[in-house]
Parts: C-alpha cells; sequence; structure tokens
C-alpha cells in the first residue's frame, strides 16, 4: 500500500502544462508598459540616442551592400542554374535581417526598415524624434551601401544590371505591384509586432522566442513571392537608396511608388 507522501510527491512530480497562449495573465506575469512621449527634447543629450541611430545607419549599409551584390550576381550569371536564383536572394535578403537584428536589437530596437520604425512610432513604442532620426539613417545608411556595390561593380555593369533597384516586372500591373508591396509589408511588420510584444513573452514564458529569426523568415518568404512581381521593396530605405543610386533622375518616382504605399497596412499592425 503506498504511503501518503509517496503519492503527494508522485502528484507534484510533472507539473501540469498549460495550452500555448491560455497561461495567467495577471499582473505579476505582465504591466503594460506607458506609451512613449511625441517629444522628447532629453533623447537629443543622450549618447544612446546617437548610438542608436549610428546602428540604425550601420545595419542597414550592411544589408544594402550584401543584397545588392547578391542580385547583380544573379544577374551577371549568364543562366539562373549557375547562380543562386530567386532562392539564394531571398536568403540573402531574410538571413541579412536575421542577423542584423540579432545584433542591433539591444542598441536600436533593431529596426533596419522605415516601415517598421513607421509602424512602432504609431504605436507609441518610440517617440517621433527617435523614429525621424531612424529613418533618416537608415536612408542614409541604404544609400552608401548601395553606392559601395556601384563603386564595386563600375557604372556600366551597375547600369547594365539595373543596380537591385525595383521594378514592376513585365506582365504585371502597377496595380499589382502595389497589392504585393501592401500585403508584403504588412507580413514583415505583423511579424515584427508579434514577435517582440512583451505580453506574449510573459504568458508564453515557457515557449523560447528568439525574435529576429521569424522576422528574418517573414522576409525571406516575403521575398520568395513577390521578387518576380517587383524586385520586393517591403522596406522604402531599401528602395530609395537602390534608386538614388541606380536612377538618380527618377528616385523620387519610384520611391513614391514602391515605399509610402506600404506604410498603409500599419496602422493595422
Amino acid at each position: 500500500m503506498e504511503r501518503e507522501e509517496d503519492v503527494k510527491v508522485g502528484a507534484q512530480k510533472f507539473s501540469e502544462r498549460q495550452a500555448l497562449g491560455t497561461g495567467a495573465q495577471g499582473d505579476k506575469d505582465y504591466k503594460e508598459a506607458p506609451p512613449a512621449p511625441l517629444f522628447e527634447p532629453g533623447e537629443l543629450k543622450s549618447w544612446s540616442f546617437y548610438r542608436a541611430g549610428i546602428a540604425e545607419f550601420v545595419a542597414t549599409f550592411l544589408f544594402l551592400y550584401i543584397t545588392v551584390l547578391t542580385v547583380m550576381g544573379v544577374n551577371r550569371a549568364p543562366n539562373k542554374c549557375s547562380s543562386v536564383g530567386i532562392q539564394g536572394i531571398a536568403w540573402a535578403f531574410g538571413g541579412m535581417i536575421f542577423a542584423l537584428v540579432d545584433c542591433t536589437a539591444g542598441i536600436s530596437g533593431g529596426h533596419i526598415n522605415p516601415a517598421v520604425t513607421f509602424g512602432l512610432f504609431l504605436a507609441r513604442k518610440l517617440s517621433l524624434t527617435r523614429a525621424l532620426f531612424y529613418i533618416v539613417m537608415q536612408c542614409l545608411g541604404a544609400i552608401c551601401g548601395a553606392g559601395v556595390v556601384k563603386g564595386f561593380e563600375g557604372n556600366a555593369r551597375y547600369e547594365l544590371f539595373k543596380g537591385g533597384a525595383n521594378f514592376v516586372s513585365h506582365g504585371y500591373t502597377k496595380g499589382d505591384g502595389l497589392g504585393a508591396e501592401i500585403v508584403g509589408t504588412f507580413i514583415l511588420v505583423y511579424t515584427v509586432f508579434s514577435a517582440t510584444d512583451a505580453k506574449r513573452n510573459a504568458r508564453d514564458s515557457h515557449v523560447p522566442i528568439l525574435a529576429p529569426l521569424p522576422i528574418g523568415f517573414a522576409v525571406f518568404l516575403v521575398h520568395l513571392a513577390t521578387i518576380p512581381i517587383t524586385g520586393t521593396g517591403i522596406n522604402p530605405a531599401r528602395s530609395l537608396g537602390a534608386a538614388i543610386i541606380y536612377n538618380r533622375d527618377h528616385a523620387w518616382d519610384d520611391h513614391v511608388y514602391t515605399c509610402p504605399f506600404t506604410y498603409v497596412p500599419l496602422c493595422f499592425a
């Protein structure tokens, strides 16, 4: 006959596991962070503010450098079988986002994308001061990254292979391209909000979550789907940097088409 203490030990040896997303949501698990102020002048006196902007600049610079070089390599190949192809381009974009978000998350939050920054600003996760600073640094980093690639490739090859700029492919309408960019950007920003949600981390603390991984994988999948349509923008800095270095005369037109409309779904993210 079993002793009473043995029964108690046996019953407590394996704790009951709750279904994902149904854990307790009391005050001890999570407290809603206060919204960021619209203007925060004190940030301008803080070194961490400028360090975060530098991190965004460097990350976007490296992002454009690797990804545009990959695109140029695929375009230069005599046939798709002798290059990494569309899958390789998608892996370059997704892999770089994974690595760079992981590197800069503790410094700036690892945005590397004005669309992400703007979405987080709408959600009051950062101030307007910081959001504008991030966007400026991201665009400057993208322009410099594409410029370095052009320096390596030379003007002739860079112009011949379109410099990794975004265009609507033959057989698709501008409406098709616009729709692809809106949905693609929504997927990315939706993933960012979900993967970095502090409430989710507190509630499902038994689930290991590495935020850069789903974000990078989302970028990879969106590129697989939309490279044949627009070359995949979903990042205003990436589109603007490549457009300015490739074709200064039409850079603004390209940016207006590819980028601001990607902000539309952020209001619903």
